[in-house]
């Protein structure tokens, strides 16, 4: 018997956000999912999530903007887009002759940017939900958003006020306190929480003793962040009420399933995609495949099994 996968990551919203199943590319790693459509069935995942959009289109970083590490990979590609318009106009009718929802994922140098693009965008069939970027390293601006409780919290009250449909607010690992910067975009009307982006990092050529990224710093991602990630999702599911979206060093199924056992209720996949832009569906496969090992019929069974310790 097949396991059923479907999960909602707006419960009780006026738009709910139904997924097939909790498994998505993570914004950046799949462009805007067109190339990927011509390979293999996108209706086979849960939903897609758009590169970032700023209000204006961006050219993007210096090159080079991608440095392989060991079990992860710097990137600075700096939120290289197509614009508002141009989404609107041109991919969101494309979008919207998918099954799968498409999350838009917003950014900005201002928090007036946010809630101005979700206005822009809000309403347009193809676009189901927005992913709030205020944690990117890779830009001036966007960080500091999502190091300050305050600063999130009035960012996604601004958002949610310009739009009915599901916002979802991706957090920075390159902060103190994520949960507190959880509760305070849950405070304001967020309908759920993707944790986490990048964390800040940096490598070095010694051959001409300067830093590999002409920004110097980058996000690091893949393997090497995965217990970081599962971490801060372990702690932000256990104080917030909405769902939580774990990203970071997935490439399995079974590294899913740890994140759903961790709280999350649909998980992101980044990194894995550059070897293998299959990745996505690979997951999909090694989740149901456990599940059905497992003897689970359901996989809202297993979230936040191992939430199940003493306090």
């Amino acid at each position: 018997m097949t396991p059923n996968l479907q999960v909602d990551l707006a419960p009780g919203r006026k738009n709910s956000l139904i997924l097939r199943n909790p498994v998505m590319p993570a914004s950046g790693c799949f462009s805007w999912g067109l190339e990927f459509a011509r390979h293999f069935d996108i209706n086979a995942l849960g939903a897609v999530v758009s590169k970032g959009v700023t209000m204006q289109s961006r050219s993007g970083n210096p090159q080079p903007r991608v440095a392989e590490t060991p079990a992860g990979m710097l990137n600075s590609i700096g939120l290289q887009n197509i614009g508002p318009q141009a989404v609107r106009d041109e991919l969101a009718p494309l979008w919207a002759r998918w099954d799968t929802p498409v999350i838009v994922n917003l950014a900005g140098d201002r928090a007036d940017d946010y809630a101005e693009l979700a206005g822009m965008l809000d309403g347009v069939p193809g676009i189901a939900a927005f992913e709030l970027n205020i944690s990117c390293p890779n830009v001036d601006g966007g960080l500091e958003f999502g190091q300050d409780p305050v600063a999130a919290g009035q960012l996604t009250r601004a958002v949610v006020r310009r739009t009915d449909l599901p916002v979802l607010v991706k957090l920075t690992p390159n902060v103190t306190d994520a949960v507190a910067v959880a509760l305070a975009c849950e405070a304001a009307g967020a309908s759920g929480i993707v944790a986490i982006n990048t964390v800040l990092g940096l490598a070095i050529d010694t051959r001409r003793r300067r830093p590999v990224l002409p920004r110097a710093r980058g996000g690091l991602s893949g393997p090497a962040i995965k217990p970081i990630a599962l971490r801060v999702v372990f702690d932000v599911a256990r104080v917030v009420r909405i769902p939580v979206v774990g990203c970071g060093g997935i490439s399995t199924g079974e590294d899913a399933i740890e994140f759903l056992m961790a709280g999350a209720t649909a998980v992101q996949v980044g990194t894995a995609t550059f070897a293998n832009p299959r990745a996505p569906l690979d997951v999909v496969d090694g989740m149901t495949a456990w599940l059905k090992r497992e003897g689970v019929s359901d996989v809202r069974e297993i979230i936040g099994a191992a939430q199940r310790i003493p306090a």
